[in-house]
């Protein structure tokens, strides 16, 4: 199934949250933190006041509480307005 993000928005795959020990206690996947950074999917075609800058492959940072999460055929996605990218890393 192929998913195509609307007007301004970005499908973003999260990249994996770290596995963190504190003193050989692995910390369960709820404590986990959420990741911050991922990879731009697709992009939808922009709006005639929104220029779309960013394009599939990018590497991104992005708030902590931005997007809606969705699951398609086991693996997590968010889908955002470009504005909610914070910058492109590299």
């Amino acid at each position: 199934m192929k998913l195509t993000p609307l007007a301004d928005r970005v499908i973003i795959k999260p990249a994996p949250a770290e596995e963190k020990t504190v003193g050989g206690i692995i910390i369960p996947d709820t404590a986990k933190e959420k990741p911050l950074k991922g990879t731009v999917i697709a992009v939808g075609q922009g709006t005639k006041d929104e220029e779309m800058v960013l394009q599939e492959g990018n590497n991104v940072l992005y708030g902590k509480y931005s997007g809606t999460e969705v699951e398609l055929e086991g693996e997590k996605f968010l889908i955002m307005h470009q504005k909610d990218v914070l910058a492109i890393i590299g």
